[in-house]
């Protein structure tokens, strides 16, 4: 009767197995994390320390004296303020605006344009086109921007030549020597020539691959409701290919944004200042300045990332909702 007893007051053990089940789902839910979590660690230091880097610098007063090891003093956002009321720099801002978007505009068209033709070309044709414009993509910058100096040189450009040899009823006179270089009307023109080269062929390439993934199926529904090559771009190709549009675009922007190797090759170094965008605007500031101010290059560098940012979340939300109302 005593053992009785004490069976019916002792807890009922659990189910043989239960725990050791529970603990094996997570262990199984925290495998994914452990497997990313080296290519976490790299992406923390090689990404977020140096912007963490940053943004301290951009708060403290920090030039070559800091560098030597003398303590960084504290200066209640003076970098910010003084950036943020200074008429050059909105000057500046709105010259790299106007760039980067027309860069971004011509860039993502023609990208666009060249991939259609791509998948209309026989094979041949397209494989020959596609190794052309991989080879202007990966030219580098610097080759780039050497070249197209080159090409609008004062004395022995091409094009200077050519223009002088053109009739002055059809070009106008004074283009002998005609520097390119020294004015933003000039210039501006000529930089976007160069990147929009050296970038659409990126576009171009990534639609085509994008176009071999849509069903001939669908164009050919979408003739046969009379469709034409226009509607059936905008009825077929583009929300087929919207993620891969936004995509592209945010990654054109962020790319447009930072030009700088070919702005300096092209201006011949920081020294005019009527022909900077925000990426040279930097550079004078924080290293070309007697003393340097990194603190003041480094504030710039934050409005400008935290810029871009805005940009792409905006664009990418504004997708990502077209998408969810699909």
């Amino acid at each position: 009767m005593t053992q009785t007893l004490e069976r019916a007051t002792e807890p009922e053990a659990p189910p043989h197995g239960r725990p050791r089940a529970a603990s094996r789902r997570t262990r199984l839910r925290l495998v994914p994390y452990l497997l990313i979590l080296p290519a976490l660690t790299v992406l923390a230091v090689v990404l977020l320390w140096p912007i963490c880097q940053m943004l301290w610098i951009s708060l403290h007063d920090y030039g070559l004296q800091q560098l030597r090891g003398q303590e960084a003093q504290w200066n209640n956002f003076g970098h910010y303020l003084y950036v943020l009321t200074d008429d050059r720099f909105w000057s500046v801002f709105r010259n790299t605006i106007i760039v980067c978007l027309t860069m971004v505009a011509l860039t993502m068209v023609l990208g666009t344009l060249v991939g259609l033709l791509m998948h209309k070309l026989p094979k041949w044709a397209s494989t020959t086109l596609g190794l052309g414009l991989m080879l202007a993509w990966a030219t580098p910058v610097i080759s780039a921007a050497i070249v197209y100096r080159w090409l609008f040189d004062t004395r022995y450009g091409l094009i200077n030549t050519l223009l002088t040899a053109l009739p002055d009823w059809l070009v106008g006179s004074g283009w002998n020597e005609f520097n390119w270089f020294n004015s933003p009307s000039t210039l501006f023109p000529i930089l976007i020539v160069t990147v929009v080269w050296q970038s659409f062929p990126f576009v171009a390439i990534s639609v085509l691959a994008g176009l071999k993934s849509i069903p001939n199926e669908l164009y050919e529904a979408a003739r046969i409701d009379g469709a034409g090559a226009w509607k059936s771009f905008w009825s077929v190709t583009f929300p087929m290919l919207r993620s891969l549009f936004a995509l592209l675009l945010v990654l054109q922007v962020i790319w447009d944004f930072r030009i700088f190797t070919q702005l300096f090759i092209l201006g011949n170094g920081v020294s005019n200042r009527d022909i900077s965008l925000i990426p040279t605007y930097i550079f004078q500031l924080g290293f070309a300045s007697t003393p340097p101010n990194y603190g003041m290059g480094s504030a710039i560098a934050v409005i400008m990332t935290v810029l871009v940012l805005v940009i792409s979340a905006y664009y990418l939300r504004t997708m990502i909702r077209q998408e969810e109302a699909r």
